[in-house]
């Protein structure tokens, strides 16, 4: 095989593990999660599905476990612990709040509504502090520019 090809075949790696990582990561926006994580850090994540794959099933979340979720109470996706677990009509329940908030969230969360857990290692989440600050200032430039009246 020639370098050029080769070159050609290495790029096409880096970029599809490049897209492959950055799916698996997460921005903290807020600040609900401190002093666990801050504002700006990123979160490694693993998915109920990407791209077809169940990395992990959102019935096997226990307390203690930090997801990502879609909550009716909220436009985007929301990164909190879930403190307990209770199970309505058949169906499981989670109560999830943030470790910096004085009170759970307000409406409980079914399986369906969870989209990620946080990876940890060793008891300790996957983070890289400091780092998501650029998304937030450019989501923020994009709103101002297109004047979408979003806080981030």
């Amino acid at each position: 095989m020639d370098v050029e090809k080769r070159e050609i075949i290495i790029y096409a790696i880096i970029i599809i593990v490049g897209l492959i990582a950055a799916e698996h990561l997460n921005v903290v926006i807020s600040g609900s999660m401190e002093p666990l994580m801050y504002r700006g850090d990123i979160v490694g994540i693993e998915k109920t599905n990407f791209l077809g794959f169940h990395e992990f099933d959102p019935e096997d979340v226990k307390v203690g476990d930090v997801v990502v979720y879609n909550g009716e109470w909220f436009p985007g996706p929301i990164i909190h612990r879930v403190i307990n677990i209770t199970e309505e009509n058949g169906t499981k329940l989670f109560t999830i709040k943030g470790d910096h908030n004085p009170v759970h969230d307000p409406l409980p969360v079914r399986p369906d509504q969870i989209v990620a857990r946080v990876i940890t290692i060793g008891n300790h989440p996957f983070i890289i502090p400091k780092i998501g600050y650029i998304t937030i200032y450019l989501k923020g430039f994009w709103y101002q520019l297109f004047g979408i009246n979003e806080e981030y």
